[in-house]
């Protein structure tokens, strides 16, 4: 194993939950919701928990459709107006609850149809919200030509509330979900034992991305390396070695796991990959393909079978075009109306910061932009009046020290700056000293989400994959300071900037603005 010795993760992740010790009957972690999860036997004994989680899912999005269409039925109309008209018929008529009560199974059935309750989906990126959405709108759409066909009168409001009150609703409850879900993940449970096989380089990758994000549900029971030695483990990571790539199938009895991870390997040629996929359980047992290339976002992804080839195509993002104008139209739009929102407190500020100290209320820095271009960013003056030159001396005295404070070696960080203000310390908490940034939005410098604009002896520091960050416009708020701010080290802060360029989308930003009202209240990494 000398060739798995240079690899290595953070010490504290760890591979996964440890099995209930003999005669334990329970988890530590007991719960009503974890009592009811409790393992049944049947078909599937490994993944109890996914028929158990749809079933609730089903439940709740029953609940909450017939809480839509029937609240909405109450809304508009009273208890001696529950009747439909039939043109064609003077003398048939409908009940609205009848017509409730078919809107509401059609949406069930259709929720089920367009899989939004897929056990591979479930708890994972934007798929499950996409689904229910699509799913909505094909109902209404189909109730709606049927409505056309047949001349039916049927009320404009009910539609126009019921939809809204669903969406949110189903949208809601799976949120929910969702976040409890990813709770118990953390604590160990409700995912899949899974084996990694590949060479150390590439398994120790993708063992790391699993490991800091157990919400996925992939739990790493061990691994198959190349040449590996059963007893060891894969670097410093705690994660055993159950042997070399041709072991993977005994090594998936071993640890009791359900899902096989392919990484790239010069033992594991085309042949040898197919045999062992014959070589799994049908329906028990699942083969999963881990390509190296991480980062990337899954509508930049698509799978088209070539020759008999799975090709998996990853569009090279663009940064021109329709999307940039989109882009920069939420940003105008956005902006004038935070302006609009946000000016009475603006001149409270304002005010506020020019009592408290001496000197301007607007502080100018020079930054660096889109294309390495420099531009003045504008915030609320937050420290003294000649604090950039006090930067040295505190950068020499906090290495004298040896101050392990500052989250990374780029970007110059202090809890305690002694040079912030009274006012400037609140203004940093809440983050209202980066509120004259709109302006710099209006005027094309920067845009709402973007990556860290960063300033110039930052850049000096920079490798040369860093810079792909200037093809896009620098953000007020971001992956960055959504994700930790100052607490995040050097080389997170840059993965996150640079996934944001790769990945971005509209739907994109608006889950970081909203991620962003929430990191500010929470306060973490701000100072």
């Amino acid at each position: 194993m000398a060739d798995t010795a240079d690899v290595s993760v953070a010490p504290t992740l760890r591979p996964g939950p440890r099995p209930v010790a003999e005669g334990q009957s329970e988890l530590p972690h007991q719960t009503l919701w974890s009592r009811w999860t409790k393992p049944r036997q049947g078909k599937d004994p490994r993944t109890p928990w996914q028929r158990d989680y749809v079933k609730r899912l089903r439940v709740t999005d029953l609940l909450v459709i017939l809480w839509a269409v029937f609240a909405a039925q109450l809304i508009w109309f009273d208890s001696a107006a529950l009747m439909l008209d039939f043109p064609t018929s003077g003398s048939a008529q409908v009940s609205y609850t009848v017509v409730s009560l078919v809107l509401a199974v059609c949406w069930y059935i259709a929720l089920g149809a367009l899989q939004s309750r897929d056990p591979r989906i479930i708890g994972l990126n934007s798929d499950e919200y996409r689904r229910v959405g699509e799913a909505s709108l094909w109902v209404f759409g189909l109730f709606a030509m049927v409505s056309y066909l047949l001349k039916l009168e049927l009320a404009r409001g009910y539609f126009l509330t019921t939809i809204p009150l669903g969406v949110l609703g189903l949208l809601t409850s799976r949120w929910l979900w969702r976040n409890w879900l990813h709770l118990e993940r953390r604590l160990g449970h409700f995912g899949l034992r899974v084996v990694i096989v590949g060479s150390p380089v590439t398994v120790t990758t993708v063992a790391r991305q699993l490991i800091e994000h157990p919400e996925a549900g992939y739990f790493v029971a061990g691994v198959c390396v190349d040449h590996g030695e059963p007893g060891t483990t894969l670097g410093n990571t705690g994660i055993p070695v159950l042997g070399s790539v041709s072991d993977a199938i005994a090594a998936m009895d071993e640890a009791d796991a359900s899902t096989l991870v392919v990484t790239a390997s010069r033992l594991l040629p085309p042949r040898k990959l197919r045999e062992l996929s014959w070589a799994l359980e049908p329906g028990r047992r699942h083969l999963v393909m881990a390509p190296t290339l991480i980062d990337v976002a899954g509508p930049r992804i698509s799978t088209r079978p070539v020759a008999g080839l799975p090709l998996m195509h990853v569009e090279t993002p663009r940064y021109e075009g329709g999307a940039r104008a989109v882009k920069r139209s939420f940003d105008i739009c956005s902006t004038l109306l935070g302006l609009l929102l946000l000016s009475p407190l603006l001149i409270v500020v304002a005010i506020a910061v020019k009592l408290d100290s001496p000197g301007p209320i607007l502080f100018r820095q020079d930054r660096v932009g889109k294309n390495g271009t420099h531009f003045k960013m504008l915030k609320f003056r937050s420290m003294r009046v000649g604090a950039e030159a006090m930067l040295a001396k505190l950068e020499a005295e906090r290495l004298a020290a040896g101050d392990t404070e500052v989250g990374n070696s780029v970007m110059f960080k202090m809890k305690h700056d002694p040079r912030v203000t009274r006012v400037g310390r609140v203004l940093r908490r809440y983050s209202i000293d980066e509120f004259p940034q709109f302006f710099n939005v209006l005027k094309g410098d920067m845009s709402l989400v973007g990556p860290r604009p960063p300033l110039p002896r930052e850049v000096e520091l920079y490798e040369s994959d860093v810079t792909r960050k200037f093809l896009v416009k620098p953000g007020i708020t971001g992956l960055w300071q959504v994700s930790g701010r100052s607490n995040l080290d050097w080389d997170a802060s840059v993965r996150l900037d640079l996934y944001y360029v790769e990945n971005w989308t509209l739907a994109g930003d608006m889950v970081i603005l909203w991620r962003t009202a929430r990191a500010v209240f929470a306060r973490q990494g701000a100072y």
